[in-house]
C-alpha cells in the first residue's frame, strides 16, 4: 500500500486526500511518532491520543488563517508532522532543533507558544475578539485542551468571559481522564459521569452559555468530521467532547499511560523500555531523597502535610500519598490554590510542604507574597526543577526562582548542595520556622552514594567553607557547587583558591561574607539561575553596602531564554560548564 504521509508536507496536502483515506494516515502517523520518539525520546502518550482529532483538524479548518492552539502541548507532535515539520522532526527538542512544543517563532500553524497549561482559551478568545475588531468574521478560533487542564482556575476565568461574549470560537476538550497523572477533583467525576450518562444536572458547559455536543468518540474519524463539519456553521461559543485514549497505537503506552507520557528510549514495535545501564551505587534523584524524607518527617511528625498540583509522581509526593494518603494532596493543574492551599493548613498549626516545579510556582506568585510572606505563614516550599532543565527548553527552565523570590520580604531561600543537606533543611525547616521559605533543588541525581543519614539541624543563613584559599573564592549556590569542587581539585594552583558553599540566598551570611570580602583579591559567584536580580546580585549588593570595592565575577544566565538541548550542552551556552568556569579562574589567576 503506497504511503500517505510520505506526499503530506502541509495541510493543504492533506486536505487533497479522500474521506475514506484518513484512517491509513492515522496508521502512518502513529507509527512516524512511535518511530521517531522510541530512539529521540519526548512525550509520547498524549501525541499518540489525538492523532485522528488532529488529522480531523487541519482537514476541515483552513490553518493557519483559522487559528489553532494546543495546550498543554504534550500533544502536538502530530500537528507539527503535519505543518511542514515532518522532514526535521527527528530534532524535535534536541539542540538547534525543533521545540517540543508549540513555538510562534517556529512555524505560522503555531498560533500560540504553550508549554504550560490551561492558557489556551484565554489565548484563543483574545484571538477572536481581535478578528471581531479587524473585520475577520470569517475566521474559525480552535482550542484543544486536556481534562486535566481544564480544572485549572485561569481555564474556568476564560470559559466564564468566553460565554458571555459572541465570539467565535470551539474549545475542544479532550477527555482521557489523565493529565501526567491520573486527572483529579470534582469536574473529573462530573466528567466521568456524563461519559456514563448518569450526570443528573444541566451540562456545565451550556451553564455556561455553550453550544454543548458530545461526548463523541475522538478515534472515529467519520463521526469527528462530521461533527467539526457541522460547528464550523455554529456561531458562537462552543464545546466539542471528545473521549480519547492516551497512548492509543501502542499497547505499553495505552497500559501504563504514566510512565508513556515522556517513557524516554523504548521498541518501537514492543513499547518496551529500554533498560538504562546500572551504575552502582547511583545515586538517587532529588525528587525522591525530597519524597523519602518526606514520609520519614511525616511518620514522626503529625502536623506535616503534602501538597502538589497534579505533579506527584514527578515530584514524588506519591510516596507520602500511597503510605500516608489522608495528609498528601494532589490538587490538580492549580498552583495559585496549591500555595493558597498551603497557607490556610499553615495558618491552623499544620506544617505544610508545598512541592512544585519552579516554573509552575512562577503562576502562584501573588498567592506566594498576599497569602503567605505578607502573612508570616511557615510554608515550606521544595522547588523541584530548579536550574536548567534540559529538553523541555525555555517554559520549562526553572532559572528565575532566586531573582523573583529574593525580593520577597520574610521569605528565606535555601539551595541544597547534596541530598544530605536537602534532607537536613527539610528537617530544620518542620522544628518550628517562624518565616516561609523556599527549598530549591535541580532535576536529576545528586552526588552521594549514601544519603539516608541521621538529621542534623542547620542554623538558618549559615553558609559552608569547604575550602580555604589564599587568592581566590568562588562562591556557589546549590548543586553547581559539586562542579566547582571537582574543578578545584584538578588546577594545579588549587591552593589559590577558597570554595565556599553559601547555601542560603536569603539571609545571606553576613559575618563569612565580611571575612571573604576582606581576606581573597577575587570573588567568582556560579549559579544556575538568571544573573539578573539573582545570587551574585545578592553578593553584588551585600558588597556594595559593605564598601568592598573589587570587581565580583558573575556567572549565571545572562538575560535571554536558553532554549532546549541537554543540560550539559546548554550549561556550555550560559557559560557554567566546567570548562568555562575553569578558565574563568586560570584567568584571574593569570595562568
Amino acid at each position: 500500500m503506497e504511503s500517505l504521509l510520505s506526499h503530506i508536507t502541509y495541510p493543504e496536502d492533506l486536505r487533497k486526500l479522500a474521506l475514506q483515506q484518513l484512517p491509513q494516515l492515522a496508521q502512518e502517523l502513529r507509527e512516524f511518532i512511535i518511530d521517531i520518539v522510541a530512539t529521540k525520546e519526548g512525550h509520547l502518550g498524549a501525541s499518540l491520543g489525538v492523532v485522528e482529532l488532529t488529522i480531523a483538524l487541519h482537514y476541515v479548518f483552513n490553518t493557519p488563517d483559522d487559528k489553532l492552539i494546543w495546550d498543554v502541548g504534550h500533544q502536538a507532535y502530530g500537528h507539527k508532522i503535519l505543518t511542514g515539520r515532518k522532514e526535521i522532526f527527528e530534532t524535535n527538542r534536541q539542540l538547534g532543533g525543533i521545540s517540543g512544543f508549540p513555538k510562534r517563532s517556529e512555524s505560522t500553524y503555531d498560533a500560540f507558544g504553550t508549554g504550560h497549561s490551561s492558557t489556551s482559551i484565554s489565548a484563543i478568545l483574545g484571538m477572536a475578539m481581535a478578528a471581531q475588531l479587524n473585520n475577520k468574521t470569517d475566521r474559525q478560533h480552535i482550542a484543544v485542551i486536556g481534562d486535566a487542564s481544564i480544572a485549572s482556575g485561569m481555564a474556568f476565568e476564560a470559559l466564564n468571559h468566553l460565554g458571555s461574549t459572541n465570539s467565535n470560537v470551539l474549545v475542544i476538550l479532550n477527555d482521557n481522564a489523565i493529565g501526567i497523572d491520573p486527572s483529579v477533583g470534582a469536574l473529573k467525576k462530573y466528567l466521568t459521569n456524563v461519559k456514563k450518562g448518569t450526570a443528573k444536572d444541566e451540562n456545565i458547559f451550556e451553564c455556561l452559555n455553550f453550544h454543548y455536543t458530545g461526548p463523541l468518540d475522538g478515534h472515529n474519524m467519520d463521526t469527528l468530521i462530521d461533527e467539526l463539519n457541522h460547528l464550523k456553521l455554529v456561531s458562537g461559543p462552543k464545546l466539542l467532547h471528545v473521549i480519547t485514549t492516551k497512548g492509543k497505537g501502542l499497547k505499553k503506552a495505552e497500559e501504563n499511560q504514566v510512565t508513556y507520557h515522556a517513557p524516554g528510549k523504548f521498541d518501537k514495535l514492543t513499547g518496551e523500555l529500554q533498560k538504562k545501564p546500572v551504575r552502582e551505587n547511583e545515586p538517587a534523584k532529588y525528587q525522591d531523597v525530597f519524597g523519602h524524607t518526606l514520609v520519614e518527617l511525616a511518620l514522626k511528625n503529625k502536623t506535616i502535610v503534602g501538597i502538589t498540583p497534579a505533579m506527584p509522581t514527578g515530584s514524588s509526593l506519591k510516596y507520602m500519598m500511597e503510605q500516608i494518603p489522608d495528609r498528601a494532596f494532589d490538587v490538580g493543574i492549580a498552583e495559585q490554590h496549591a500555595v493558597t492551599l498551603a497557607a490556610g493548613m499553615a495558618s491552623e498549626g499544620l506544617i505544610p510542604f508545598c512541592t512544585i516545579y519552579s516554573t509552575f510556582l512562577q503562576r502562584a506568585y501573588d498567592q506566594v507574597i498576599h497569602d503567605v510572606a505578607i502573612q508570616n505563614l511557615p510554608v515550606i516550599f521544595c522547588l523541584d526543577r530548579a536550574g536548567i532543565v534540559g529538553q523541555d527548553g525555555a517554559t520549562h527552565h526553572g532559572v528565575y526562582d532566586i531573582s523573583y523570590l529574593r525580593c520577597v520580604p520574610n521569605l528565606y531561600i535555601f539551595a541544597p548542595m547534596n541530598e544530605t543537606e536537602l534532607r537536613n533543611m527539610m528537617y530544620t525547616s518542620q522544628l518550628g520556622l517562624k518565616h516561609p521559605i523556599a527549598i530549591r533543588y535541580p532535576r536529576g541525581r545528586g552526588v552521594q552514594e549514601k544519603w539516608q543519614t541521621p538529621f542534623k539541624k542547620i542554623q538558618i543563613g549559615t553558609a559552608r567553607e569547604l575550602k580555604t584559599g589564599s587568592e581566590l573564592a568562588i562562591l556557589t549556590i546549590g548543586h553547581i557547587g559539586n562542579i566547582v569542587s571537582d574543578i578545584i581539585k584538578d588546577m594545579a594552583k588549587s591552593e589559590k583558591i577558597g570554595h565556599f558553599d553559601m547555601r542560603f540566598v536569603k539571609p545571606l551570611d553576613k559575618n563569612l561574607l565580611i571575612n571573604i570580602f576582606k581576606r581573597y583579591k577575587h570573588i567568582i559567584t556560579v549559579e544556575d539561575g538568571s544573573k539578573m536580580g539573582g545570587f551574585g546580585s545578592a553578593i553584588l549588593e551585600l558588597a556594595n553596602e559593605l564598601g568592598y570595592t573589587k570587581k565580583i565575577h558573575i556567572l549565571g544566565i545572562d538575560d535571554i531564554f536558553i532554549e532546549h538541548g541537554t543540560v550539559e550542552q546548554l550549561h556550555q551556552q550560559a557559560n557554567i560548564d566546567r570548562q568555562s568556569i575553569t578558565e574563568q579562574i586560570k584567568m584571574l589567576l593569570n595562568e
